[in-house]
């Protein structure tokens, strides 16, 4: 099974990804985490990719595609693999399939994890984290015990800049003006399955295991 996770900062796609990896045993493949243990391992592709990062300028397409090449080469990714949250672009997803049809693996289903913006408000802005332990909290689904203080370690919650309304907005504005184009272009493809995320974790997995089945089926 090879798929690739789209959806909107707070949408869970995250979290769908652990899950659909432990369902079809799986590696779950983000291009942030992909370049962090690059640059970690000293590799020359993940220095390269740090030159940009440190001066905060976009990683190239060319060079992240060359991550991801490298990544779903390793012997882990025979069976499959969920890309979360990549591509980002038409540019990234044409680039990306020009790379799985060198390598003969197509995507099999493009998800997407389809939530509204005031629902993404409200869990981005309710969420909290310990500034020692960096454990989550949710104002309204996972409380701490005492309000400001995390249960483990005692250490004060704060909220992310980038967790306050007016910032999740602009978030969330940039990724409709990335991906409403990139949605387009999967639907064309035929493979493109939308998913309600407006509703609980296990609904939505489940509804998203169902699509996938009956896809299996329908090959």
């Amino acid at each position: 099974m090879r798929l690739i996770l789209l959806g909107p900062p707070g949408s869970g796609k995250g979290t769908q990804a652990s899950l659909l990896s432990i369902e079809y045993n799986i590696p779950s493949i983000s291009t942030g985490d992909i370049l962090r243990r690059s640059i970690e391992a000293q590799e020359e592709l993940g220095l390269k990719a740090k030159k940009y990062m440190d001066e905060g300028a976009l990683v190239p397409d060319e060079l992240v595609i060359e991550v991801v090449k490298s990544r779903l080469t390793k012997s882990d990714c025979k069976r499959g693999f969920i890309l979360d949250g990549f591509p980002r672009t038409i540019a990234q997803a044409e680039a990306l399939g020009s790379l799985l049809n060198s390598l003969e693996c197509p995507i099999h289903a493009v998800i997407n994890i389809d939530v509204k913006d005031e629902v993404v408000i409200e869990r981005l802005s309710g969420r909290r984290i310990s500034r020692n332990c960096n454990q989550v909290y949710h104002t309204v689904y996972s409380p701490p015990r005492k309000t400001g203080i995390c249960d483990n370690c005692g250490g004060t919650l704060y909220q992310r800049d980038d967790d306050k309304p007016e910032a999740i907005k602009k978030r969330l504005q940039v990724y409709a003006i990335q991906t409403t184009p990139l949605i387009r272009y999967y639907q064309e493809k035929g493979n493109l399955i939308s998913i309600n995320g407006d509703r609980e974790i296990n609904e939505i997995y489940e509804d998203i295991v169902k699509s996938l089945d009956l896809l299996e089926t329908e090959r």
